[in-house]
């Protein structure tokens, strides 16, 4: 058996988040896959006006790609469309770019997650097919937490454990929780009982919800993101009240 068929993974299930052109004819793609997480795979001639792979390697549409290699960055062997994701237009568009800066930023390399591929899978399809954008990006900012261990406790408070109760004021503060909301505005952000409960079970019909969820929901990401900024967000930011 050679090096190279040792080091080689068959028809995995992958999405393109990022692709940068690499030498002349190449490309370098930055993708999350089902069994191995994110990685970096080189593309070699994938830019030749000829390449069975120029139109395929495209962001939010489902791959089964093989690759070889087991350095920093593999090589590409082949790519297979799946089909079954309708190509994203407009808003959605920019919202799946935000999805992928997401993962790009938070995403360790060569850590595999295969429940949260599954659900940027399920939350792509969404995107494409329902009209409540903000719900649908909400819902996914939730369980990529959770599924990196960085899990929102919506139904208790920190420290005592007492149940959330809807009509009650409280403070989320970061890597705590919910606290009461005793006045002291250095403590966290200010939210409703309501919105954790409806939180907790990914409702976002409510306006005050949908509101107070974006504001927890961008506190957190910008803890764990250390101070990075989203370029997609702050595009979002312009086009659209998401």
């Amino acid at each position: 058996m050679t090096a190279t068929s040792r080091n080689k993974q068959q028809d995995e299930q992958a999405f393109v988040l990022h692709s940068y052109p690499f030498r002349e004819t190449s490309l370098i793609l930055d993708v999350f896959s089902r069994s191995h997480g994110r990685l970096a795979i080189v593309a070699r001639g994938a830019r030749r006006p000829k390449s069975s792979l120029r139109g395929l390697l495209m962001n939010f549409q489902p791959l089964l790609l093989s690759w070889f290699g087991k350095g920093e960055v593999r090589t590409l062997h082949s790519a297979e469309w799946q089909g079954g994701q309708p190509y994203l237009q407009g808003t959605a568009l920019m919202c799946g770019f935000y999805l992928n800066e997401l993962l790009l930023n938070l995403l360790a390399r060569d850590d595999p997650h295969g429940q949260l591929f599954d659900y940027y899978r399920a939350t792509l399809y969404r995107l494409a097919h329902e009209a409540d954008h903000a719900a649908t990006l909400r819902c996914f900012e939730k369980h990529m937490l959770q599924e990196l261990g960085y899990a929102l406790v919506l139904d208790r408070e920190a420290g005592s454990g007492k149940a959330i109760q809807t009509e009650l004021c409280y403070r989320y503060a970061v890597e705590r929780g919910a606290l009461p909301d005793d006045g002291d505005v250095r403590a966290g952000l200010p939210v409703l009982g309501k919105t954790m409960l409806d939180m907790a079970v990914d409702d976002y019909a409510d306006p005050i919800t949908s509101q107070q969820s974006k504001q927890l929901m961008r506190v957190l990401l910008n803890h764990h993101l250390g101070g990075k900024i989203l370029h997609t967000r702050e595009l979002i930011k312009d086009l659209q009240k998401l």
